[in-house]
């Protein structure tokens, strides 16, 4: 996906701001496996994915919980990191070689103070993201793991194909027991 197309997904901004913006933006390349972010360090970067596939997770009880994955046009970050300048809790791994597009957010807060327009996009950005957050919450705690995989499966079916099964699960809160139970009565 091309920076013009994600960004217009957050909002749409007049061509002189979008150019700003862009010429802000480098692309950059890392392989599958990379840790991109890391928890307990502040991020000063933002990335958009060009082309690829990651992961968020938190290290509990020495166990990996995923609770995140992103893909094409979607946006790597730490939110704690961008709105507070605070250490992230998160890492965020790529699950394939990705193409990225990478936005210091330092440049970015001084498009802020001096494009409006660039402001309302990083406002639109920040309610974007808190209502992913928010919907993610609602569905761990008031859906079964069945719905949640069904609502995957629904959503977002490409993941099931690009996304090993133990990040799945964890990403549901089950075991890969489970998952393939639940696999197996959903078909």
């Amino acid at each position: 996906m091309e920076i013009p197309q994600i960004l217009n997904r957050i909002y749409s901004l007049p061509e002189k701001s979008r150019l700003l913006l862009e010429n802000c933006v480098d692309e950059i390349s890392y392989p599958k496996g990379y840790i991109l972010i890391r928890a307990e360090k502040i991020e000063t970067s933002i990335y958009f994915i060009k082309k690829g596939i990651a992961r968020a997770y938190a290290n509990r009880d020495s166990n990996e919980v995923t609770f995140w994955f992103g893909k094409e046009g979607d946006t790597l970050l730490s939110m704690k990191s961008y709105v507070a300048n605070e250490k992230g809790y998160e890492d965020i791994e790529l699950l394939e070689d990705c193409e990225l597009y990478h936005l210091k957010t330092e440049k970015l807060q001084t498009l802020f103070a001096n494009d409006i327009h660039i402001a309302n996009w990083g406002r639109k950005f920040a309610e974007k993201e808190l209502l992913k957050t928010e919907e993610r919450l609602i569905s761990r705690q008031f859906r079964t793991a069945t719905e949640r995989y069904a609502e995957l499966l629904q959503n977002n079916p490409d993941l099931l194909l690009r996304i090993q099964l133990g990040h799945i699960a964890s990403f549901l809160g089950i075991t890969q027991v489970s998952l393939s139970r639940i696999r197996s009565e959903i078909k």
